[in-house]
């Protein structure tokens, strides 16, 4: 239906407005209005109208007679009679294909692609986490073929430049829209998109030119690593397409627990209960680490809870130098069966200790678990 508001108000442009400039106000405007891509429900009016502004408004001798006569002066070469514009750079912009002649398709069917990345869990003792390892992993990927090399097709068969499509990979397509046919460019049904026709095909890949391997790879795990890391290893992912680079594996860390490390960030955390004697009297003691055992002196009088550390004795830090500390938290063992000896030893010295002792703020275990977990 034709319009009857202004044509440089309907684009949005000045009457002095440059040819360009009035372009590019009609491609804003045609992508924001397409009934294909606009919600709006009289987006098909609206790009009715901007394209007979532009249909008018582009073309000089049709703008030199509006310009100075108005709507009068167009006579039959009015806008409404002409829905004739050139889409096809515009609908390269907002569907991604061209018309007729313009070469894009298999050009973008020929563009290198990188290949999938991959993933898989690898699992670590303590240890091996603290300290790193050169640890072998297993895992699938496609490979070129070893049957056809790569073409998909039997060795000794031909291949073909495809007929239906000539060796490009991609057939047009008409469709038709509300003003205007539009050519699309799709793969070709022929040979999927390929281009070539294969007399035969690999009895090996089904004529994929890919088969699935098992590849085995030693791989240097760094110190330090912790539950849900990830180990890039480039390049060891799925093949990339037309030359392109393959895609990466990505290896997700995985740690066991230990008999009585519990490890904190880049420290190390251990219980380690002592009896009452060590407790009251103090003592020294050898203390598991991940290095070994060491030697840690308990002064006498030592409660439960009390923390000490090991300066250097942790996790060693991933991407610094140096290495966490192994904190060591006192637990009292206490004796749930007694000899009558020590029975009797225990019952005078509770005649010389007095009445129950008061609570006090004095930091202990419940602090130092709290502290663990993060509270």
């Amino acid at each position: 239906m034709p319009t009857n508001r202004d044509y440089y108000e309907i684009l949005g442009v000045e009457r002095a407005a440059s040819p360009d400039e009035i372009k590019s106000a009609f491609r804003k405007l045609a992508r924001q209005y397409h009934p294909d891509v606009s919600k709006e429900d009289d987006a098909e009016e609206k790009f009715k109208e901007i394209n007979e502004a532009y249909s008018v408004l582009s073309d000089a001798d049709k703008r030199a007679r509006y310009d100075r006569y108005g709507r009068a002066g167009l006579g039959d070469m009015g806008g409404s009679q002409g829905y004739n514009v050139h889409f096809e750079d515009i609908f390269e912009e907002l569907f991604g294909f061209g018309g007729m002649g313009r070469g894009r398709g298999n050009s973008r069917r020929n563009t290198p692609r990188r290949g999938r990345d991959l993933q898989m869990s690898i699992a670590l003792t303590f240890n091996e986490a603290i300290f790193g390892v050169e640890k072998e992993i297993s895992f699938e990927r496609d490979e070129t073929c070893s049957t056809c090399h790569g073409n998909g097709a039997e060795p000794g068969s031909s291949v073909k430049s495809c007929p239906t499509c000539g060796g490009r990979g991609e057939v047009r397509q008409v469709r038709q829209t509300f003003i205007m046919q539009m050519v699309e460019t799709v793969p070709c049904p022929a040979c999927q998109g390929r281009g070539q026709i294969i007399e035969k095909v690999c009895h090996t890949c089904s004529g994929h030119g890919l088969e699935r391997k098992k590849i085995r790879k030693m791989v240097s795990v760094p110190a330090g690593v912790d539950n849900g890391m990830q180990i890039r290893l480039p390049g060891e992912g799925q093949p990339g397409s037309n030359g392109g680079p393959n895609g990466n594996l990505f290896l997700v860390v995985e740690v066991k627990l230990h008999e009585f490390f519990k490890r904190r960030e880049d420290d190390i955390l251990l219980d380690q209960p002592i009896n009452v004697a060590q407790a009251v009297l103090g003592a020294e003691i050898e203390i598991p680490t991940v290095d070994g055992v060491e030697k840690l002196q308990i002064p006498a009088g030592t409660q439960p809870g009390k923390i000490f550390t090991l300066r250097g004795k942790g996790v060693p830090h991933v991407r610094q130098s140096g290495r966490g500390d192994q904190k060591i938290a006192i637990n009292i063992a206490i004796p749930t069966k007694l000899t009558s000896e020590q029975r009797d030893l225990f019952g005078k010295l509770a005649a010389t200790l007095g009445s129950t002792p008061k609570p006090t703020h004095e930091k202990g275990f419940f602090d130092w678990l709290n502290d663990a977990m993060g509270g």
